[in-house]
């Protein structure tokens, strides 16, 4: 399993059962109580899932985001009471799902979250292979789930059909940088919160639309990258923005045993380290694509390297950085891939 990079402490169960007395029998929050008030609690794993329920929710939802800051590591995060309290009260929760976030549908377990109001992205990809690597204790509730697609656009596809897939020694989780699951977890959102406040289901249904324009945009975007892009070889540092690379057809050259050493926080074998430092070095690719997140002496090693040789460092990220959101993010990605294309 994945190693920490930056772990916060866990909390003392002490304090986490003091926090929890007379919320957790709640069972996921009183959506009732919070709708009559104006808003419903939604708790994210990440900022970026958080991020794109508040562009559905609006000002009708209260979003709480676990991992905020680029320094959290979400494969190795240990939740605190904090977190626990914010699950127990959540009358949505939001996960990746597929082993990256697994703390997120422990503290659900713990705390008696009702698992139709959990929404987790692996679960709702149309990517290959989601299916096999959905790594949930229980995954949406298919009625619930077409709700939401029904509140959505079945008729976006936002490039579903253009991903090979690739697979780093299985389902590369990272779904958030694969625009058409976006677009299905906007539509469960958008689904999910109008069961819980009918009221304002038009409300949702609209925000739905905006985020999905939002999509269509990136869509074009990205066509416009991947017809200057010509099936470019590139390297990467780990897996996290392959689902982007597949949709733009550049072709990832490095070694798999590279990146998942440093997706875990491991040095990887001096062989395989040899052929991503050749990789780079050689001149055959494009850019090195580089996780700031997962970074260590070798892939620091391995930006020194390709910077020397006069290959382009494209930066990603897992999580937003401070002030960006989602649609903008990516659109950041792409300008940012495209100018290292044109070199």
């Amino acid at each position: 399993m994945r190693h920490s990079r930056t772990t916060p402490v866990l909390a003392g169960l002490a304090a986490t059962a003091l926090l929890l007395s007379g919320c957790a029998a709640a069972g996921g929050g009183a959506a009732g109580e919070d709708t009559a008030q104006g808003t419903l609690r939604v708790v994210a794993s990440t900022n970026v899932y958080g991020d794109v329920a508040r562009s559905i929710g609006g000002d009708r939802v209260e979003v709480t985001s676990i991992i905020d800051r680029m320094a959290q590591d979400p494969h190795s995060y240990e939740a605190s009471a904090r977190d626990k309290l914010a699950v127990s009260k959540a009358d949505l929760v939001l996960e990746n799902g597929g082993g990256y976030d697994t703390f997120m549908h422990t503290l659900a377990d713990d705390t008696g979250v009702d698992h139709n109001n959990i929404i987790t992205a692996v679960d709702l990809s149309p990517l290959p292979g989601a299916q096999d690597g959905a790594h949930t204790a229980a995954s949406t509730d298919t009625d619930d789930g077409g709700a939401g697609q029904d509140a959505g656009h079945d008729g976006h596809s936002h490039g579903q059909d253009d991903h090979a897939g690739h697979d780093h020694g299985g389902f590369n989780e990272h779904v958030w940088y694969d625009l058409a699951t976006m677009a299905q977890v906007a539509d469960a959102i958008a689904g999910k919160l109008s069961a819980l406040d009918p009221d304002q289901a038009d409300t949702y249904k609209a925000n739905a639309e905006q985020f999905h324009a939002g999509l269509d945009k990136l869509g074009a975007e990205a066509d416009e990258v991947a017809g200057s892009a010509d099936g470019a070889a590139v390297a990467a540092t780990d897996p996290v923005p392959l689902h982007l690379f597949d949709a733009l057809g550049l072709e990832n050259k490095t070694p798999e045993d590279f990146m998942e050493a440093a997706e875990e926080g491991n040095d990887a074998a001096p062989q395989a380290l040899k052929a991503a430092e050749d990789l780079v070095t050689g001149g055959s690719v494009r850019f090195l694509a580089y996780n700031e997140q997962t970074e260590g002496p070798q892939t620091q090693r391995l930006r020194l390297l390709a910077e020397k040789a006069g290959i382009a460092v494209v930066n990603f990220t897992e999580t937003l950085p401070e002030g960006q959101d989602y649609l903008g993010w990516m659109s950041g990605n792409l300008h940012a891939v495209e100018k290292a294309l044109r070199g």
